[in-house]
């Protein structure tokens, strides 16, 4: 509505950059978003493509956004749609700004990103669901959940309901000391709940080949890390355990209270950017701010779950 405001006429990118590559759009008028807070993100629909991975994509690029009649580009995402709009700013002078959208938390120079808080409450609901299940057949239970190279998710969903160990990319896991604590704690309470992020190496997954995609990141969906470690766990401390994989559950349905505030305020503040002609710059959070910053400072490195929040976490396993 911002972009309204401004007198821009809005053209939506079907497919990220596939879309760009392929020049399929739709325009965008007020009755289309006048009540899109309450929708998550896929009314644009999303894509793994890399053009700058794919012969002569780069180029389909810049040439379909001139036959657009295009002004700007803001470029809705993570590490790897942000990072792909960062080179086109840096070697071709497209006019892109960026906005923070990914559930996992994970870009350098924003507090927090639009998608994160749906994906961890959702999380955190069905961490406590199989909890109580498994107080009735008292069992280790496991839930896996998403993030590759960083552990945000795990590291809250896990904090918040009160897990009883969390497992996450950053730090090395140390199974025979875990084992140990669940025993303990299934011994109090009759139940252990572990919250484990799905891009975990596991020491019986070693060795193991991944698929990589286009941006060079594993494909995690047949590692089942969840199912692994239940098997671990179960045959170290005589156990039951069970696991279950919340996967792309976190991921759709209506945005939470702070995820619509925070969207709506990128947005703003993006349209005023663009209005602006100031290029090359992502929203961030701040504090209570929303900010311009460089693509390139949001890009140049994973923002990952430091010591200090690990260690944070490990207070409560008690």
């Amino acid at each position: 509505m911002r972009a309204l405001d401004h007198g821009f006429s809005c053209l939506g990118i079907l497919e990220g950059w596939k879309g760009l590559v392929e020049g399929n759009s739709k325009p965008i008028s007020l009755t289309d978003v006048e009540d899109i807070v309450k929708l998550g993100g896929t009314i644009l629909k999303t894509t793994r493509t890399n053009p700058f991975k794919r012969e002569g994509a780069v180029e389909k690029c810049l040439s379909n956004f001139k036959k657009m009649g295009l002004h700007a580009l803001v470029a809705m995402g993570g590490e790897d749609t942000l990072g792909v709009a960062t080179r086109f700013y840096k070697e071709h002078k497209l006019n892109v700004v960026g906005v923070p959208k990914t559930m996992d938390n994970d870009l350098s120079a924003t507090d927090f990103t639009f998608g994160f808080d749906t994906s961890v409450s959702i999380a955190m609901d069905a961490a406590e669901r199989l909890k109580d299940t498994g107080k009735s057949h008292s069992r280790v239970m496991i839930l896996e959940v998403m993030g590759r190279h960083a552990g945000w998710v795990a590291l809250y969903t896990g904090t918040a309901s009160a897990a009883d160990w969390i497992l996450i990319p950053e730090k090395k896991p140390d199974i025979e000391k875990m084992c140990q604590h669940l025993k303990k704690v299934h011994a109090r309470k009759g139940v252990a709940l572990v919250v484990v992020s799905e891009g975990v190496q596991l020491p019986s997954q070693n060795g193991q080949k991944e698929e990589l995609d286009e941006f060079g990141h594993m494909l995690l969906k047949n590692r089942e890390v969840g199912e692994s470690l239940a098997k671990v766990i179960e045959e170290k401390t005589g156990i039951e355990t069970r696991s279950a994989s919340i996967g792309h559950i976190q991921r759709g349905g209506p945005p939470s209270l702070f995820d619509r505030i925070l969207g709506m305020r990128a947005g703003t503040k993006a349209a005023d950017l663009v209005h602006q002609g100031d290029w090359g710059k992502m929203v961030a959070l701040r504090g209570n701010d929303v900010v311009p910053v460089p693509l390139s400072d949001a890009t140049k490195s994973l923002k990952t779950v430091t010591p200090d929040w690990a260690q944070f976490a490990e207070i409560f396993f008690k």
